[in-house]
């Protein structure tokens, strides 16, 4: 039986006190960006690892997420060799990518991650908007937002040509 609080207007409910351990086969990035500021380009990277650990009280919670950046798929083979190369990611320098987060902030049925990226060796804070937890049978599914700016990480090539600005979407499942 679970102890998780019920979802406030369809946000974020609080699961149940303990550590998570992320499942990567379940669990994804999806991001989204522009090509010339119009042609939307779509992907994903994998979910190497990590783990969710719900306090209390709630605010106090963490969450570490590894993401393999050799995984990264946007469905056109030469744009992805490209985006892996050191022009982007430099997958072969920086295989990962990591989210730290040690604080929650909540307001009514909300929740933010406050935390860290690390890309490329490239530390910058990030918020994720935490849009919706479950819990089921001691699993824990978790989906948020985020926005990065690929400049604030020295990520600056084909300027006008490559969005600067990519939105995330985190599907995340994780279990005790």
């Amino acid at each position: 039986m679970s102890s998780a609080h019920a979802p406030q207007d369809g946000g974020a409910s609080t699961p149940a006190t303990g550590t998570y351990r992320i499942d990567p086969v379940d669990s994804a990035v999806r991001f989204m960006t522009r090509s010339f500021g119009i042609v939307p380009v779509k992907g994903t990277f994998p979910i190497a690892h990590g783990q969710i650990t719900v306090a209390d009280p709630a605010e106090s919670s963490a969450v570490r997420v590894t993401v393999d950046v050799s995984g990264f798929t946007s469905g056109n083979g030469k744009r992805d060799t490209h985006v892996l190369s050191g022009d982007y990611l430099d997958a072969a320098g920086h295989p990962e990518i990591v989210f730290n987060s040690d604080r929650v902030e909540r307001s009514g049925g909300d929740a933010v991650l406050h935390g860290e990226l690390t890309v490329r060796g490239v530390t910058r804070p990030m918020e994720v908007s935490v849009t919706s937890v479950e819990e089921h049978d001691g699993r824990l599914i978790a989906r948020g937002t985020a926005s990065v700016d690929r400049y604030a990480f020295g990520i600056t090539a084909a300027k006008g040509m490559t969005g600067r600005v990519t939105r995330l979407y985190l599907e995340v499942v994780a279990e005790r």
